[in-house]
């Protein structure tokens, strides 16, 4: 629990290796998280060389972490080792559809929260990559990724070489909703945003950026709307080209 309150993003790693049996057990371990018909529809490809970090690094656009770190682990939805199971037992599978993709992708993310919980309990920091979904066909070109298997995360791992400030958290009350689900009055909203908006990291940034709000910075340079619907469209072909999306 306490690795849990105390958690944060690392993004600075020492040189000291990973052992394998050390990652082994760890993946083992995160393996025990609930799963669609326990079906296990993910899977993890390690990568630790310098060539193949070097490789990665421009599909998540040059993070420095990604070749930082002594071990990136992409998690991929995977419907592939089942479907072909299935086909070697005479059972014809019916999972090349949206709905398979999205049993996937929640096994996988399970999965991979149950790893970086497991990771930091064990003295690791972990970086989360969302570019993983922005960019997902060159990783699938270098992964060898083959039908039915799309990467959806990926983590970078190693001994923290930094300890910086935990990132704030909404209050309880932005996103808890007893029974029902209760729209957010205008008051709400101001009370939910009002400390986020006050850390002097945010109002500087609204500053140096020249925008009036925090939120400002969200949809006019952090995720835009421009983007967001180019990465879909690039998502959803990836989805096509991958078995899971007519």
């Amino acid at each position: 629990m306490e690795s849990i309150k105390n958690r944060r993003t690392i993004r600075k790693y020492k040189s000291q290796d990973i052992p394998a049996d050390l990652l082994n057990a760890l993946i083992e371990e995160a393996s025990r998280a609930a799963t669609m018909g326990n079906m296990q529809l993910y899977s993890v490809v390690i990568t630790r060389s310098e060539e193949m970090k070097s490789k990665l690094a421009p599909m998540h656009f040059n993070q420095p972490m990604v070749t930082n770190a002594p071990v990136v682990l992409t998690f991929c939805a995977d419907f592939n080792r089942f479907s072909l199971w299935c086909r070697q037992r005479k059972a014809e599978p019916g999972y090349d559809n949206f709905l398979s993709f999205i049993n996937a992708l929640s096994d996988t993310l399970l999965f991979t929260q149950n790893f970086c919980t497991l990771a930091e309990d064990a003295g690791l920091g972990t970086c989360y990559l969302g570019t993983t979904i922005y960019n997902p066909e060159p990783i699938i070109d270098l992964l060898e990724l083959p039908e039915l298997v799309v990467p959806v995360a990926t983590i970078t791992v190693g001994y923290p070489d930094e300890s910086p400030a935990q990132p704030d958290r909404l209050p309880l009350k932005g996103i808890v909703h007893e029974e029902v689900y209760h729209q957010y009055s205008p008051e709400n909203i101001d009370s939910i945003y009002s400390y986020k908006e006050s850390l002097p990291e945010n109002l500087n940034f609204i500053s140096i950026n020249n925008k009036e709000t925090l939120a400002q910075i969200f949809t006019d340079i952090r995720y835009k709307k421009s983007d967001n619907e180019f990465m879909s469209s690039g998502l959803i072909k990836v989805l096509k080209r991958q078995g899971f999306f007519e």
